[in-house]
């Protein structure tokens, strides 16, 4: 197995822009392939340790969203958002050739998955739901927009290091690889020398000003392939009471906690990636 990038060229609202795509190519496939996606300020390497299993017998393919990673940014701010992003993904789903394909989204990740999934004549087979769901509190989104688009600066890779291990704590225990992984990938060379964060700034816009909650439950019962939703233990995006409510409506889904993490577990830990593998790997033969 091997991981390259490959450019998807995709057409925006205001013209075409580069796509970059993750691509873990295994020696013999034994399934559909598998995408996954990540969450509202981060990229395609958050999935570097789930592909390394999942492409054992998968071809796994892991876009890095517009304005963030590799992926060019956008000319007119106000074009980040779902419409934009569902395009794009749903882009590359077309782009793999196959009929069928799973499904991996963390937070805003998810979110698209969902809408996806619950599309007629979806080609999403099995849904992972890691750390979202239907009702997203206004306090979470507030939260969020608390650090999310500040155009911070780094003096060297061990500050941003030290930035993730604070605005990212929630992810769960990583280790001090995981930690440097993140920060090395979710960090771009600015001009004058220093770092900034690998993404643009204006893709925070969505979360400055008043928040209200976010209801996206009739999104969520329109879905009917097999889902998993994973929840932190101490999330405040997913709130217990919905993670219980997706197990009994929609496509009631089965749900894994994990301890000790909140909004979103990373999917680094082996026990996180061996339960994704378990509940993909149970349709394969369907």
């Amino acid at each position: 197995m091997s991981m390259t990038a490959h450019r998807l060229i995709c057409l925006g609202p205001h013209g075409f822009y580069n796509l970059v795509c993750l691509r873990w190519t295994p020696t013999a496939e034994a399934g559909p392939p598998v995408v996954c996606v990540h969450g509202l300020s981060r990229n395609g390497r958050d999935f570097d340790a789930l592909a390394a299993q999942l492409s054992a017998r998968r071809l796994v393919v892991a876009p890095d969203l517009p304005g963030r990673g590799l992926s060019d940014w956008l000319p007119a701010k106000a074009d980040y958002g779902y419409p934009l992003y569902l395009a794009a993904v749903a882009a590359l789903i077309g782009s793999l050739g196959a009929e069928r394909i799973d499904y991996v989204g963390t937070s805003m990740g998810g979110i698209i998955g969902m809408m996806l999934a619950s599309q007629p004549n979806s080609p999403i087979r099995r849904l992972v739901l890691n750390d979202v769901g239907p009702l997203i509190p206004r306090a979470a989104l507030e939260r969020i927009g608390r650090y999310v688009g500040k155009d911070e600066r780094f003096g060297d890779l061990a500050a941003v290091e030290a930035y993730f291990r604070r605005v990212a704590a929630p992810f769960g225990d990583l280790t001090d690889a995981q930690w440097r992984h993140m920060a090395v990938h979710g960090s771009r060379r600015v001009a004058e020398g220093s770092l900034a964060l690998a993404y643009d700034p204006a893709i925070g816009a969505p979360f400055q000003g008043e928040q209200r909650d976010v209801d996206l439950w009739s999104v969520y019962e329109r879905v009917c392939c097999p889902t998993l939703v994973i929840r932190g233990a101490q999330s405040d995006l997913l709130l217990p009471e919905t993670a219980r409510a997706m197990t009994e409506r929609g496509p009631k889904a089965a749900l894994l906690e994990v301890p000790g993490a909140g909004h979103a577990p990373a999917l680094m830990a082996a026990e996180q990636i061996s339960a994704i593998d378990a509940f993909l790997a149970d349709g394969e033969m369907l």
